[in-house]
């Protein structure tokens, strides 16, 4: 991956007004990913959506890094259900 498609964390934070633990806490949890290339850390843009919804459920709702691993985990398991609920319809 190009580094052009990255997107600085340092500006998605400004942008964002949100500290970079936030996201170094997130990474550490397993719930995105950053790229670092040589001093600086990059975000992939695939989790920008992922990146923001953590975002909000934080800093509008309070809720803190493991409850945010909790909800994740129950969202992916809702949408895998729904997935083989369409599958399943599609076979009936």
């Amino acid at each position: 991956m190009e580094q052009e498609e990255l997107i600085p964390a340092e500006d998605f934070c400004t942008h964002h007004q949100i500290e970079y633990s936030f996201i170094s806490s997130l990474q550490n949890s397993g719930l995105i990913s950053i790229t670092s290339v040589e001093s600086s850390s990059y975000i992939h843009p695939e989790e920008i959506n992922k990146l923001e919804k953590f975002i909000r459920l934080h800093y509008d709702l309070d809720i803190n890094i493991e409850g945010i691993e909790t909800i994740n985990y129950l969202l992916e398991k809702i949408e895998a259900m729904q997935k083989e609920m369409v599958s399943l319809k599609n076979k009936v």
